[in-house]
């Protein structure tokens, strides 16, 4: 079964969506403080980089390096292809080190990456701040014990399974993933780690669809991307 986040109908567009432009989000608390320890809900502010006077070049060069695939697995869907931004150390850097720059010292003990480009972005930032690696996988590919956590598709349901143990009550999770579109499955990842008791502190994403409206799904935990979908961006 696909994933429904890697899916976007092309005859979609975010109304704020300049031809040419990079889109990307900041919580609004984050422009007022450094501080991810609020519980509250927050505002989300969308800005251009033109609008962005602190703007970093980092991330229209991380932009230009992801592909979208017109048609891809079916017609009418825009696969947005992370691979060409592997295939870039400097980039793939970078995009490493903007989630290590907003993490590190923020006291989070488990970065939770979701299978299977949760798999690519998640380590590296875990090992740069600190942080053990937990892999949120699909059912019956972990070998010990597990704890599951079923969720919604358009057509379906899917699951998430955990280690038992692998979180412990207390701890500050960080969940990851390379790209949001429904939130059906960030949601169920912060399920997953809320039942053992472990505190969200954030969900970090490389791309978000925001057609898809995957952030009323997150119950207002905050979420941080890189990068917006646009139509017109390709891989040279």
């Amino acid at each position: 079964m696909l994933r429904d986040s890697h899916l976007l109908y092309s005859h979609t567009r975010h109304p704020d969506a300049r031809k040419g432009s990079l889109l990307f989000f900041l919580p609004f608390t984050s422009l007022l403080s450094n501080s991810l320890h609020t519980h509250t809900t927050t505002t989300t502010t969308i800005l251009t980089m033109s609008d962005y006077t602190g703007q970093d070049p980092r991330l229209h060069a991380i932009k230009t390096k992801i592909r979208v695939v017109p048609n891809f697995p079916k017609p009418g869907i825009m696969f947005q292809d992370i691979t060409t931004l592997l295939l870039d150390p400097k980039a793939f850097k970078d995009t490493i080190d903007l989630f290590v720059e907003r993490y590190k010292g923020k006291n989070i003990s488990v970065v939770a990456g979701i299978e299977a480009r949760g798999f690519i972005f998640g380590p590296p930032i875990a090992l740069a701040i600190g942080a053990k690696f937990v892999p949120l996988r699909k059912p019956k590919k972990l070998p010990g014990k597990v704890i599951s956590q079923e969720y919604t598709l358009e057509y379906g349901t899917d699951c998430l399974e955990m280690h038992v143990g692998a979180v412990e009550p207390g701890e500050r999770a960080l969940v990851v993933d390379d790209l949001i579109a429904t939130g059906g499955t960030l949601g169920a990842a912060m399920d997953l780690l809320e039942r053992v008791g472990a505190e969200v502190v954030e969900c970090a994403c490389v791309i978000e669809l925001p057609e898809l409206k995957g952030r009323e799904r997150l119950n207002g935990k905050p979420l941080y991307v890189l990068v917006e979908y646009l139509e017109d961006v390709s891989y040279p």
